[in-house]
């Protein structure tokens, strides 16, 4: 079962770094973006609370010991939180930038279209990274659960009586 640790340690470094990415190029905007209201700014809000809990939790989950893959509902519910933190995103962006996946107007300049296309980008690999980590979580626990033994015992109908 190396092999499942080694995965898992691999996921939750691309975890940590993908939302560091996200967090510094969000955290970026709002900074810039300091006096707006915060109902304005309430997705981004959004996607840095979850950036910042994704760190801290795929640090102190990173340490490979068997207690760790037991999380494997908690990645399941970031997956779904990074997932919905993309769709808002994208649908921020609402075309202004044209097709979120058509990278062919991104440069290396940092402000503008290729800082919002990373930080979609960077947001869905670290959905598609927390639900790997989910799935290979729950492939160790039911692989490490006993199966029930069946010691002959019968459960008693409710409908039947004891006379």
């Amino acid at each position: 079962m190396i092999l499942v640790d080694i995965i898992s340690i691999i996921l939750r470094l691309a975890e940590l770094a993908f939302a560091t990415i996200v967090a510094a190029l969000n955290g970026r905007f709002l900074h810039a973006a300091r006096g707006n209201s915060p109902w304005d700014l309430g997705r981004h809000i959004y996607t840095e609370v979850v950036a910042g809990l994704s760190i801290l939790f795929a640090i102190v989950w990173l340490f490979p010991f068997s207690s760790s893959f037991i999380h494997w509902p908690m990645d399941l519910v970031i997956s779904v939180m990074w997932f919905v933190s993309f769709g808002l995103l994208v649908n921020w962006l609402h075309g202004v930038c044209g097709y979120v996946f058509d990278w062919d107007n991104v440069g290396f300049d940092g402000v503008g279209c290729g800082e919002w296309k990373a930080t979609v980008a960077f947001a869905f690999l670290s959905a598609i990274c927390w639900l790997v980590s989910a799935l290979v979580g729950l492939y160790w626990v039911r692989r490490h659960t006993p199966a029930p033994v069946d010691a002959g015992y019968r459960r008693r109908r409710w409908y039947r009586s004891r006379v």
